[in-house]
This record gives structure tokens, C-alpha cells and sequence, in this order.
């Protein structure tokens, strides 16, 4: 083959499976399912591969490839039902749509197969309201949705409740650096979050016996890696396995505003906006408080609110945090440098709301005012608010913006179903 487009157009795409283990009883619970280009050539390795195709601009194409052709592999092979497989997606491929000839597989592998959908951290950040949708739909389809590699970005922490993953995947190095600060904190959250959900905890890299001894300590149930054997051709297991325990499917996204959605289960009092300035600001500032910042996503119902003294604050916020994001009529896609924006229409619900919320790996807070349309002096005008620390509340009303964030510029458009 001569170059990359030759590898994509023949589909020329192989799949390895690598076994995961039922730390507690030492049985295959399932595979994970690893792509590789045509031996021999330089598109062989994963990373070579899908280098080549991001700069050819068909990187979401091959992500589509990948996922085709092992569920072909799996249902070729007829495997035991209880089996669980693990499908990686790149964030581009929730922005593009599968192309006719998978189409007919990815279909009958949603009917036949029991997948779970492994992303990474970075995705939400480049395209939040993409991934989400994406999410959305491998629940639709009865799948469920992994976040890969958690602790080799400090990132993956703060969305881990926005993706809301099944399967929390921990990566390599913690089992290597078990002493280390910084794999203590991920640990911690970790348990946190699936003592909370119910998400089962896999460690991946375990090599050595002391790997499975600390992957134990670190509360995975789930073990990957070279100890219990390598990537290699599918040889589907005769034994009777046992099943992923998947936590129940999140509810259907809530359509309601962060006030309507924060105002129905909390107090809701009455002020003026100089009043509530106070709380707004000392929300934002949680971004540079401890050594994690938070997401921060805020609404300022016209780009006229989003003063210099603003634009200058969020500006230096968006240098430490993982997302800052910025609503509002008039609002540019950027609107200062490293701050996501979004344009809301006259006649969004979201131009008469004023919303300040901040969601971390240890902290989550929301202040939520609806406009009550005064027309005197700007610090007079009255906002009826609430305001919420309880976590789940908070991610709920932070989820009805993240679906209005536009894709980063270097996301693809024209969304279509994930699996």
C-alpha cells in the first residue's frame, strides 16, 4: 500500500483482543479490542495509524474502521454471550458519520454484543456536548461507557462526573508510582466516585504479581494487562463467566435550565445584582483554590456583562482549569484566549439566567438567578436565586450548558450517532 488513503479505502484494519480479568476469581470477564494497520507497513502501529490518518483529515473515518472491524471479529467468532468488550472511540468519530458499508455491522453488533465504549478525558474538552451525545447514545443502545486512562491527566478527574462513566479505567503508571502524591489524590477520587455510583474500577499495565497486589489496594475488581496475557488473535472462551455489574443507565438529559433545574429542589430567595455580585465572584475564584482547578462554566445573559475586568479574570481562569465557558448573546466561539463561548439565541431560556458553577474532583458549588426584568440602575436590577453544593445537583444543572458548548476549532462537524 502506498500511503494512507490506500489503508482506509481497503479497510485494511486488523483487531487484537487482550484479556480482562475478575481480579477476585481470576476469570475473563472479556477483551478489549486493539487495532492495528497492515504488518509491515508503517501504518502498523496504532499510533503511526491514526497520526497518519488525522493529517490526511480522515482520523474520525478510522475511528469508525477500528470499531467495524472488531465487532466483525467478535461476531465472526460466536462468542459466549456474557462476554464484555471493550471498543475504544476517538473524540472525532462523535462528529462523523459511519460510513455506508460499516453501517450494516455497527447495526448488528448494537443487537448481538455487549460493548462498552471506552473514551478519554480529552474528548469532553475539545467537544463536551459531543461527547455527551455520544454517551447518551451507547446508553441508548444498551452499552455501556468507560473513561480511559484516569490519572495520567489531572483533566480526567474533573469530568469523570460529567461523563459519568460505568467503568473507570486507572492508568498504568499508578500501579508503578504507588507512593506518589499525585496517585494517592487519583485514588482517592476515584473510590469516591465509584463508592457513589457503583462504576467498577479496572487497572490496567498489571505486569507483575506486586502490580495485581497494589491494583487490589487501589479498589479494582477488573485487571488488564501482560500478567494475564498479552493482544493477540480472538480465542473465544468456553468458560461460564461472569457478568459486568453496570451501574443503571443514567436518566434522559434534563432540557430545563441550571436555575429551573437548581430552583426546583432549593430555596429560592430574591436580591439585587450588586447583592449577588459577592457570591459570583468568590464562585469563579474557587478555580484558583487547591491544587486541582475546577471546571467553571457561567452564563452572562449579554456579551455586555462580559466586561475587560471579566474577560481579564477568565482569561487568567482558562490558564489553570481544564474548562472555562462563557454564555451569552453576542459572545464570540472564543471570546478571550483559551475561554470557550457560546452565542445564545434572543430567545434561548439561558438570556434571562445568570449562572455561575464550578465542578471539581473534590468541590462543586452553583449560583443560579433568573432576571427579574427591572429596568433601573444595573446594580438595582433583582434576580430571584439559589444556590447548591450537593454534587449531583450541581453536575445536573452544568450538564444543561455543556450540551450548548460548540465543538473546539479542531473538532469535525456534522454529529452523528456514536455506535
Amino acid at each position: 500500500m502506498r500511503n494512507i488513503h490506500d489503508v482506509l479505502d481497503a479497510r485494511a484494519v486488523t483487531t487484537l483482543f487482550q484479556p480482562l480479568i475478575e481480579i477476585s476469581t481470576g476469570r475473563p470477564i472479556g477483551y478489549e479490542a486493539l487495532s492495528r494497520g497492515p504488518a509491515g507497513t508503517p501504518w502498523e502501529s496504532p499510533v503511526a495509524l491514526f497520526a497518519a490518518a488525522r493529517e490526511a483529515g480522515r482520523e474520525g473515518e478510522l475511528d469508525w474502521i477500528c470499531r467495524a472491524q472488531a465487532y466483525r471479529t467478535i461476531l465472526a467468532a460466536e462468542p459466549d454471550n456474557t462476554l464484555t468488550w471493550f471498543v475504544n472511540m476517538e473524540p472525532t468519530a462523535a462528529r462523523t458519520v459511519c460510513p455506508p458499508d460499516l453501517a450494516p455491522v455497527v447495526k448488528l453488533a448494537r443487537g448481538r454484543l455487549r460493548v462498552v465504549t471506552e473514551m478519554t478525558e480529552r474528548a469532553i474538552a475539545r467537544d463536551p456536548s459531543g461527547l455527551l451525545s455520544a454517551a447518551a447514545a451507547c446508553r441508548d443502545a444498551g452499552w455501556g461507557v468507560a473513561l480511559d486512562d484516569v490519572g495520567a491527566d489531572p483533566l480526567s478527574l474533573a469530568f469523570m462526573p460529567f461523563v459519568h462513566p460505568d467503568v473507570v479505567k486507572l492508568d498504568m503508571q499508578l500501579l508503578r508510582e504507588p507512593g506518589d502524591p499525585h496517585t494517592a489524590k487519583v485514588v482517592a477520587a476515584v473510590a469516591a466516585y465509584a463508592e457513589a455510583s457503583g462504576a467498577v474500577v479496572l487497572a490496567e499495565g498489571i505486569e507483575t504479581p506486586e502490580h495485581l497486589a497494589i491494583a487490589r489496594t487501589m479498589g479494582a475488581t477488573i485487571g488488564q494487562g501482560w500478567l494475564f496475557g498479552r493482544p493477540g488473535p480472538l480465542a473465544p472462551s468456553r468458560i461460564a463467566n461472569a457478568r459486568m455489574p453496570f451501574i443503571p443507565p443514567p436518566p434522559v438529559p434534563d432540557r430545563r435550565s441550571p436555575f429551573e433545574i437548581v430552583a426546583a429542589r432549593r430555596p429560592v430567595l430574591r436580591t439585587t445584582k450588586d447583592h449577588l455580585m459577592p457570591t459570583s465572584r468568590h464562585l469563579e475564584a474557587l478555580v484558583e483554590v487547591g491544587e486541582e482547578a475546577p471546571v467553571l462554566l457561567a452564563c452572562f445573559q449579554e456579551a455586555r456583562h462580559f466586561t475587560r475586568a471579566t474577560a481579564r479574570r477568565f482569561e487568567r481562569y482558562a490558564a489553570m482549569s481544564p474548562l472555562v465557558a462563557a454564555l451569552g448573546t453576542g459572545l464570540a466561539a472564543e471570546p478571550v484566549p483559551g475561554v470557550r463561548g457560546a452565542c445564545l439565541d434572543d430567545g434561548d431560556a439561558l438570556r434571562g439566567e445568570w449562572n455561575v458553577i464550578v465542578v471539581g474532583s473534590h468541590r462543586a458549588a452553583a449560583l443560579v438567578a433568573k432576571d427579574l426584568g427591572d429596568t433601573g440602575a444595573e446594580g438595582d436590577r433583582r434576580f430571584d436565586f439559589a444556590l447548591t453544593h450537593d454534587r449531583a445537583l450541581v453536575v445536573e444543572a452544568a450538564r444543561s450548558l455543556l450540551t450548548r458548548i460548540a465543538p473546539a476549532r479542531s473538532a469535525t462537524a456534522s454529529l452523528a450517532a456514536a455506535v
